[in-house]
């Protein structure tokens, strides 16, 4: 893992070294062993580079990384995972390496076949290749987008970096707050890519290419896609369930010891649900050493603690296991974790990501993560709910509704209450409005939520914006199908990801997803609804799987999610603080938000009568944000904790 920056100078003018240093120094927390800086001779294109040394830990592969006669300069974020074998199929070809590293093999391989090369690796990326020959810059980005990648276009200089931080104070990049995307922050609790919370900042889409000419002409190519199918139904042979349960066990096996590879300690978090223990017990048997462990719970709070169930599956597996308590103090952390995000992010779990990614910094460099195991494998209850509601007779939908009006209501939103409120009161719209819906932050009550000035400078908001790029790819696939593909390439994609490698690279740690293994995602998506979602019962054929290695309490139980207790801090403990900031007349987000409404949803929140804990946190966050952004324009790096 590492940050990368770089800018190539378009048109005229020269990029130079102090301004490439800036750009590459915001990023000391994605890699704090060593820095690199490359400017070509003719000062039209330089790159940036800090790096955490997980791979040939020697200076032979540090970066830039060059090939023998320095045409061809790379800056690489992230692991390949065949690289051994591409390095001895290059090594058969004539090439000669100077270091062991993954990321040399990227320079030989670009060398034999350009472009191309890309859409070889196996790994989750993020690169930058100036080939000086062609004078020309070529972005990629990996499949799933584990690892980020910005940019900017002015008119005379093109900027690009693993975060948006590098382009602070960059005065011909403004990072202005781009209005238009503020709806949809509120809608998601993110910004759906590849718009960002800035006007002049996009971020490169994941598959993607991106190659910039000194002209400034660019050329954008996708080299691969999601391709969810039944094989069963178009034309291949159907697959048994014994079949199915023992490729995903064979493929999940090779995509965890492929992500074993690491000059230095490595380790698992563990929340005791179905896929980190799978993760865990899988490493238990590859490696000859009891795995470490890392666990993180809410003091107070049974009904958001998994700590109990870790440890269940750390005895079972003789890990050496270490856990951690976060209690309503742990809110201090927001500033520290909007900067890391480079703006507001809606998903509270980013505080205990980023504590418990912290604890595991004090003892290895490398974690293995459960991400992706629920968009793969259909883990989420809402998947269910969806498919129900599109089976559902019309003769049950109004006394459903009936029966849920007259329940009493209550503040905890993981009670059946309230999941079956939220299901009934969506169970009727169309279903890319119903799994927009129960996974948004705001969404019937967002005109209610916007300052009315906002508004009217705006266009219509389009609560759907996001699936417009997806809607080709997704027709004609079954509600499962469609369900799946929308989350890999929206929430998975724009939150967890985010999430994890914001949060794990803060304390530069770096996270490794099997789940999200090339084989593995491309044959789970082509098997039957059936064996990923039956009824109530998610991700069938990873449990048939791995029947063996869950623990029956792990197995039986059903999906906790990794939730932060919000409600009652923001009742109790963190009652002031949420008061003082959201309903000071000076807050700054009275320019974006209606004041009325933010009030009155504090105060119906702290009387018990409605639970808005999710809601609150985005504003809050938005609103401390606000504060914060002039000083980052400025180069103003806050304290962090």
């Amino acid at each position: 893992m590492c940050g990368i920056c770089g800018e190539l100078r378009i048109g005229s003018g020269t990029t130079s070294a102090d301004r490439l240093v800036a750009m590459r120094d915001a990023l000391i927390h994605r890699g704090p062993d060593a820095q690199g800086l490359y400017v070509s001779p003719d000062g039209r294109a330089g790159l940036g580079f800090r790096r955490l040394r997980v791979i040939d830990l020697s200076p032979d592969a540090d970066q830039p990384m060059p090939n023998e006669d320095g045409s061809v300069q790379l800056v690489f974020n992230g692991e390949i995972y065949n690289f051994r074998a591409l390095r001895s199929e290059l090594e058969r070809k004539g090439h000669r390496f100077r270091s062991r590293s993954d990321s040399e093999v990227v320079v030989h391989l670009y060398e034999e076949e350009g472009d191309a090369a890309i859409a070889r690796l196996d790994g989750m990326f993020a690169l930058a290749i100036w080939d000086a020959r062609a004078r020309r810059l070529l972005l990629a980005r990996d499949r799933a987008g584990k690892k980020p990648l910005f940019y900017s276009q002015a008119r005379d200089s093109f900027v690009f970096a693993s975060e948006i931080k590098s382009f602070f104070g960059l005065d011909d990049h403004p990072t202005e707050i781009d209005a238009q995307a503020v709806p949809q922050y509120f809608i998601h609790g993110y910004v759906p890519g590849p718009r960002t919370l800035y006007r002049n900042v996009r971020q490169l889409e994941p598959a993607t290419t991106l190659a910039i000419e000194v002209n400034g002409q660019t050329t954008r190519k996708v080299y691969w896609r999601l391709q969810l199918r039944d094989v069963s139904v178009d034309g291949s042979h159907p697959i048994s369930e014994r079949e199915a349960a023992g490729t995903v066990r064979q493929l999940m096996t090779q995509a965890v010891e492929r992500r074993l590879i690491s000059d230095v300690p490595l380790g698992a978090f563990l929340s005791g649900g179905v896929d980190s223990t799978i993760v865990v017990g899988l490493m238990s048997q590859l490696t000859g050493s009891p795995v470490r462990t890392f666990s993180i719970g809410f003091e107070g709070a049974p009904a958001y603690d998994e700590t109990a169930y870790a440890r269940e599956v750390a005895e079972r597996f003789k890990t050496d296991h270490t856990e951690f308590k976060v209690t309503p103090s742990a809110v201090d952390l927001i500033d520290t974790l909007i900067w890391h995000h480079d703006g507001p992010f809606g998903d509270s779990s980013a505080i205990p990501t980023y504590i418990v990614s912290r604890l595991t910094r004090q003892h290895v460099t490398v974690a293995l993560t459960g991400d992706g195991g629920d968009e793969l494998f259909a883990g989420y209850l809402r998947f269910a709910a969806a498919v129900a509601a599109e089976r559902l007779p019309g003769g049950v939908r109004r006394p459903l509704q009936a029966m849920f009006d007259r329940l009493p209501f209550t503040t905890d939103d993981r009670h059946w209450l309230a999941r079956g409120r939220r299901f009934v009161q969506a169970m009727n719209l169309p279903l890319y409005e119903r799994m927009t819906r129960w996974n948004s932050v705001f969404y019937d009550d967002l005109d209610s939520l916007l300052a009315p000035d906002l508004v009217a400078s705006l266009p219509p908001v389009n609560r759907l914006e996001y699936l417009d790029a997806e809607r080709d790819h997704m027709h004609g696939l079954s509600t499962l199908s469609v369900l799946l593909h929308a989350n890999f390439r929206s929430y998975l994609l724009d939150d967890l990801l985010v999430k994890t490698d914001r949060c794990m690279m803060a304390h530069s740690l770096e996270g490794r997803s099997p789940f999200l293994d090339t084989a593995l995602i491309e044959y789970v998506s082509g098997l039957p609804d059936s064996m990923k979602l039956r009824g109530l019962t998610t991700k069938v054929i990873l449990r048939k799987a791995f029947a063996d290695l869950l623990p029956p309490s792990i197995a039986r139980r059903g999906k906790m999610g990794f939730g932060v207790p919000l409600g009652g801090w923001f009742r109790t403990e963190l009652k002031d603080y949420i008061r003082d900031l959201l309903l000071d007349s000076g807050a700054r987000y009275r320019t974006f938000l209606s004041a009325p409404y933010v009030h009155q949803l504090v105060k119906r929140h702290q009387a018990g009568e409605a639970n808005s804990a999710l809601q609150l946190w985005s504003i809050l966050s938005f609103e401390l944000w606000l504060r914060n952004l002039p000083l980052w324009t400025r180069r103003e790096v806050p304290q962090l904790v």
